[in-house]
């Protein structure tokens, strides 16, 4: 997407005195970076209807939108009804979506009962094998789909640019020399990992990786690393993938991050600078500043 496009997109279309309010769809997942996303919307004019993704939303998002409704992860032709019935043409994908619970639970996705938009657009996937099953792969089937339809999805970060974190150090505790080095070793293997679409984070611990994160997410993956390192004091780095989609699957930080720190005895956490979305800066600063876990936002390319 255009410099230019992301910029129309960021402040609502001028109207007329009395003309009603831009219309915008919201597909909400897991976290409080749907609710964020939502309210961000409202306080730029939009109207906001929203599909609340069943065994993932918090409710509470509704509260904010003009409308809610909850529809089931593989209704994609249950999800697209109701944004047209609202005049919906344009979208956005807010919130982590379980992949495990959609890939392997006990009956694979036909556990989730897709309707019949759903087994049509993940016919040549899953039944014709065409395509593999990562992050980009399924993700890219949904936007496609949701485009056949009518409507187009654009970053959520257009509308909340404020969450995305700019360069610098962001707790009081800057990373140590030994820190450092941990994070630019780490950097080139997350960076490494995502173009492989795998995961977005690494830990590291005196340039030894220590756990790598997949299908389970990057708090699991923290706690994976505190059993693997009972000693602590290792090293996180989240970075974007090189070839990553703003439209989803961005890397996401909030309190839930550094409380996995804390549980699991990192010390230090290198994240992407404008390219990763931060949910409550400002609590997540003060946990890890009381904490005293380093918490920086570079910007060192793919290395």
């Amino acid at each position: 997407m255009s410099d230019g496009s992301c910029a129309s997109l960021r402040t609502p279309p001028t109207r007329d005195a009395g003309a009603p309010a831009p219309r915008i769809g919201l597909v909400a997942g897991w976290g409080r970076y749907p609710l964020v996303v939502a309210q961000s919307l409202k306080e730029r004019g939009y109207e906001v209807h929203c599909v609340g993704l069943k065994g993932h939303v918090d409710r509470a998002v509704g509260d904010v939108c003009d409308s809610f409704v909850l529809r089931g992860v593989a209704r994609l032709g249950q999800q697209i009804a109701y944004f047209r019935r609202q005049g919906i043409t344009q979208a956005t994908l807010a919130g982590k979506v379980f992949k495990h619970k959609i890939l392997f639970g006990r009956l694979g996705w036909l556990g989730l009962i897709p309707d019949l938009q759903t087994i049509r657009a993940f016919f040549p996937m899953f039944v014709l094998g065409k395509k593999n099953r990562n992050d980009d792969s399924l993700l890219s089937v949904v936007v496609d789909e949701y485009a056949r339809s009518g409507i187009t999805m654009a970053p959520a970060t257009d509308f909340a640019p404020q969450l995305l974190a700019a360069a610098g150090q962001l707790t009081r505790r800057a990373p140590t020399a030994s820190e450092q080095k941990d994070i630019d070793f780490g950097w080139h293997l997350a960076k490494e990992m995502g173009r492989l679409d795998i995961g977005q984070s690494v830990a590291v611990k005196g340039r030894a990786v220590v756990a790598v994160e997949a299908v389970e997410g990057t708090d699991a993956c923290i706690r994976r690393a505190g059993e693997l390192c009972p000693q602590g004091g290792f090293t996180v780095v989240k970075v974007a993938k090189p070839q990553q989609d703003m439209r989803f699957d961005v890397p996401t930080i909030g309190v839930g991050t550094i409380q996995s720190l804390i549980a699991a005895g990192g010390k230090c956490l290198a994240i992407e600078a404008g390219k990763t979305i931060v949910v409550d800066r400002r609590e997540v600063i003060a946990l890890a500043d009381q904490h005293r876990i380093a918490v920086v936002a570079l910007d060192l390319g793919a290395r």
